[in-house]
């Protein structure tokens, strides 16, 4: 292993000893409490005159169903890089990589164990099945060589994606639900480790290759980024139902064609087109 990369993971892992079990962090009754979760300029509908009509409660509830969607992207990513870096764990593999993989496993798991106690603890009913990854990416992720330049593509964009719109709820100084805000800062302060490596593991990977594999990569890395983007700011029909809008299939096809949407998804997910660019993948056109 290079020494760069080694002392990378021993930094990293240095920062991930004292750990925080989330579960014990969060005042979770508060999600309990009637109210938004999220700031009404965050939700998909918001900028329509039918969102302006909708009740009070409606779009509280709403709010409520369209973070659960957040935490159902978390709950699909965290346990696809848990099983992918699982894979990873071999008898005699270097010390310091071991070390990292057993501390990222463990804040990984931490994080799936925080978004299913805040679904929980919201009360908030969601019939198996009512969520469901997007397909290409799903396989992209599945199908990518442990370790290789698409694994680790995956990964960056699966972490630095839902971190960037964390981050923005935390610079938000009304409207966030003090939990919801509690669950985004321990995501942040993780990911922030996470991202750090995988960049670093893309950026090496990348290094070696010739400009029409590089171009082809970088059309890999447009599906996956809007793919995910999609799945993560536009919640399925079924949930808007759930929040008490009849008619799910319509209510999902408003949101995708508000135009004030698209401009807040365009603005979250450019700062990780940017990450992807520094590395020579070209993302915007």
């Amino acid at each position: 292993m290079p020494i760069a990369d080694t002392a990378l993971l021993r930094q990293l892992s240095e920062n991930s000893a004292p750990y925080r079990d989330p579960l014990a962090g969060i005042n979770w009754l508060q999600l309990g409490a009637p109210g938004f979760w999220l700031p009404e300029p965050a939700l998909s509908l918001h900028g329509l005159p039918e969102y302006d009509a909708l009740a009070l409660p409606i779009r509280q509830k709403l709010s409520q169903y369209e973070f659960a969607n957040v935490l159902h992207c978390g709950l699909w990513l965290e346990g696809m890089f848990l099983q992918r870096m699982s894979r990873r764990l071999q008898p005699g593999m270097p010390r310091a990589e071991h070390e990292y993989l057993l501390h990222e496993l463990r804040e990984e798991a931490g994080h799936s164990l925080m978004f299913l106690r805040a679904i929980e603890a919201g009360g908030l009913a969601i019939s198996e099945g009512s969520w469901r990854a997007p397909r290409a990416a799903h396989a992209l992720a599945r199908a990518a060589p442990a370790g290789g330049a698409l694994f680790w593509l995956a990964m960056l964009i699966g972490e630095d994606l839902p971190d960037k719109f964390n981050r923005y709820l935390r610079s938000q100084p009304d409207g966030v639900n003090p939990a919801v805000r509690q669950i985004c800062t321990l995501h942040v302060i993780d990911e922030a480790r996470h991202i750090s490596l995988a960049g670093h593991k893309l950026e090496s990977a990348l290094a070696g290759m010739g400009r029409l594999r590089r171009e082809l990569f970088a059309g890999v890395a447009r599906v996956l980024l809007w793919q995910l983007a999609r799945a993560f700011y536009f919640p399925p029909a079924r949930f808007y139902e759930l929040a008490g809008l009849t008619r799910g299939e319509d209510w999902r096809a408003a949101a995708l064609g508000n135009s004030q949407r698209r401009r807040f998804v365009a603005e979250r997910i450019a700062p990780t087109a940017r990450v992807l660019e520094s590395y020579g993948l070209q993302i915007r056109r």
